[in-house]
């Protein structure tokens, strides 16, 4: 495992945990995933040197921490644990108490990083960030975070805490680098941290699906990025994921997650299903692309082209249609 030196308390490994899986019944994955599975991959995580585990009070309505917090057990204190606040009222006292309330299901004594969700169009951040600074004075929160923010916001929500925002949590993917153009400039800048979620896209770039071996899960299934037109579009992509893994006796997953860690700002998240799943992304941190490769990745990913927004929606309706005739 390789990890970032960013002035934390806590290393953080360069693969975390994503765990949004947990308890949430939109991925489908069934009772004893979440009684058993789940357990299993956290304990394995530990063993591979995985320090960031990231979840969320919405996910699961709770659940995914309390069954994070019981897989890590006595290891809670050793982790960089890291849950985030949904602020549809983020007035100070009612993020104190959400944060009190995120620990306890955690069955945490400090919240390694609190970060918040989504920006709040309704708000600015400086009542937010008030509660944030009232846990960090508490002792019950170490770092704050955010995610979903744009560039602007992130520094405005700096400059409402009166230090430093750690992280901002963003979509981050061969197929989604808008990233690229300000975040991971001031991250790199700045010693600050972009955590990349849907690092594989939803597991469009693991190469499992192709426009006649389509996704199950809800999910996948809400996104236009699995419409039979946008998964041929995306065979090039793919394709060229295979080459370079077979240079590096890797899967196009590890080398999509290679990708995204190649920047020293990043860490990325993936969820897993099972504990083969987490063993094979935890592998992607040790794996350097050289520039070459680097670059007919990102060139590649420039050619896809998919059907997205308005001109997807009439698609994915019809798509869900015919799902249902079946």
């Amino acid at each position: 495992m390789r990890y970032l030196t960013s002035g934390t308390t806590k290393k953080i490994s360069k693969i975390g945990l994503g765990t949004w899986q947990f308890g949430s019944g939109e991925w489908g994955y069934g009772q004893s995933y979440a009684d058993t599975e789940a357990r299993a991959i956290v304990r394995r995580a530990l063993e591979l040197g995985v320090t960031l585990f990231d979840t969320a009070e919405l996910y699961g309505f709770g659940r995914s921490e309390r069954i994070l917090g019981e897989a890590l057990g006595e290891d809670l204190e050793s982790v960089f644990l890291a849950t985030k606040l949904l602020p549809v009222w983020p007035v100070a006292p009612v993020v104190m108490q959400r944060g009190v309330a995120s620990a306890n299901r955690l069955g945490a004594h400090r919240i390694d990083l609190y970060q918040v969700h989504q920006p709040n169009p309704g708000f600015r951040d400086g009542t937010i960030m008030r509660g944030m600074r009232a846990l960090r004075n508490v002792g019950l929160v170490d770092e704050v975070g955010v995610s979903n923010y744009s560039l602007r916001r992130w520094q405005a929500a700096e400059a409402a805490l009166g230090s430093r925002v750690l992280s901002n949590q963003v979509r981050y993917s061969l197929v989604a680098r808008g990233p690229e153009r300000d975040l991971l400039p001031f991250a790199a800048a700045s010693e600050r941290i972009v955590i990349a979620y849907s690092p594989l896209a939803q597991g469009l770039l693991s190469g499992k699906y192709d426009k006649n071996t389509r996704p199950a899960n809800r999910v996948r299934l809400a996104s236009s990025l699995f419409l039979p037109e946008n998964l041929e579009r995306a065979e090039p992509l793919i394709e060229t994921l295979r080459e370079v893994a077979a240079a590096h006796d890797a899967t196009p997953a590890q080398i999509a997650l290679a990708w995204v860690l190649h920047h020293p700002a990043v860490v990325a998240i993936p969820g897993a299903s099972t504990v083969a799943q987490l063993e094979s992304n935890v592998a992607a941190a040790e794996i350097d692309l050289t520039d070459t490769e680097y670059q007919a990745l990102r060139a590649a990913a420039e050619r896809f082209r998919p059907i997205t927004g308005p001109a997807a929606m009439p698609r994915l309706a019809g798509d869900r249609i015919r799902r249902r005739r079946d």
